[in-house]
């Protein structure tokens, strides 16, 4: 157990999802502490059956702290992190400021658990539409190794936060009303809309979250030969990305052995009976922890092929709940160390 932990980023969208996970999972702690930069300070937040009142985010913040989990901005995160490690406590960070640091493992539980024990006090948590993917991904290639990804992605507004859904909102109200609601967290009018632009230009074309995916991909799977081509697109739903991806991977694998592959995996769940309609829709997923697979089909263009339909709720697996998940998985390394002593 935990004696004292932080969740610091507690008043936006993915850290009132920690705090209900925190809570849900039964995470083992004593006292918790809300940390948010000086516009939050003093807010009254219930977790449990318990009200804790939001404190500043500063160096003397994380006295006695043994566990941050955090979900802010790059350039926040770049600031307070050493603050918590030089006090001692590990903190696990939602934003991409550490993830491709070689210091510091970048982890899904289900797939490279083993990677916590590399830790120097910093553990990433992937990007959302890595995440999914991934976790997908993870049963192919232990069993036909994973060559070549081609997956495009449908992501939710709430990928850009809270103002994300409000844009949408305010963008479809406009739309029904025949006006144009300005964009200010896009680029254009989301509402009834798809934009083919998540991040700035990275490299070649590519967008910085298209580049996430590559590289995320290749170091959460430990493998820099797996080829990743991503398209990124903003689509108006509020909660829940969906990826149409295509793996082609060194052994054949059929349909059927990729459908049992999924049935069987940690975090997976499979909805996939085209005849009845049934496959994975991020209405569906909204408030779900796992990754939804369906659609799932040999390609016709590859003999060593298989295509499918992936989609999970943004919020939680993609952010929240790995988060929560990777503290899990300290809490019982300290547990193995102690029968160990």
């Amino acid at each position: 157990m935990y004696e004292t932990i932080a969740l610091v980023g507690a008043t936006g969208a993915v850290g009132r999802i920690v705090l209900e996970q925190l809570v849900k999972r039964e995470f083992p702690y004593r006292r918790l502490k809300l940390l948010a930069s000086e516009r939050s300070v003093g807010r009254e937040v219930r977790v449990g059956g318990e009200t804790i009142t939001v404190e500043l985010l500063e160096p003397d913040a994380f006295k006695e702290i043994d566990l941050v989990i955090a979900s802010t901005p790059d350039e926040v995160s770049a600031e307070f992190a050493p603050w918590a490690v030089e006090e001692g406590a590990v903190v696990v960070d939602e934003s991409g400021y550490w993830r491709m640091d070689p210091t510091v493992p970048l982890i899904i539980p289900e797939v490279n658990p083993e990677a916590v024990e590399s830790h120097a006090g910093i553990i990433a948590s992937p990007n959302c539409s890595t995440t999914q993917m991934v976790v997908a991904l993870a049963p192919l290639h232990k069993a036909a190794k994973v060559k070549r990804v081609i997956v495009s992605t449908y992501q939710a507004t709430s990928g850009a936060g809270l103002a994300g859904n409000e844009e949408l909102h305010d963008s479809v109200r406009s739309a029904l009303a025949g006006q144009v609601h300005p964009p200010s967290t896009f680029q254009y009018p989301v509402g009834f809309n798809l934009i083919p632009q998540i991040g700035s230009e990275k490299y070649r074309g590519y967008t910085s979250e298209e580049m996430k995916m590559v590289y995320e991909t290749q170091k959460i799977m430990g493998d820099e030969n797996i080829q990743v081509c991503p398209t990124c697109v903003r689509v108006p739903v509020t909660i829940g990305h969906s990826e149409s991806i295509l793996v082609e991977t060194e052994e054949s694998l059929s349909a059927e052995e990729a459908r049992d592959l999924f049935h069987n995996a940690k975090g997976v769940t499979v909805v996939d009976d085209l005849d009845s309609q049934q496959y994975p829709m991020p209405r569906d997923c909204d408030g779900k922890d796992d990754v939804f697979v369906g659609r799932i089909r040999k390609d016709l263009s590859c003999s060593n092929g298989i295509a499918f339909w992936c989609v999970s709720d943004n919020l939680r697996k993609g952010a929240a709940t790995n988060a929560v998940q990777i503290a899990e998985l300290l809490v019982k390394r300290a547990a193995a160390s102690i029968e160990k002593s």
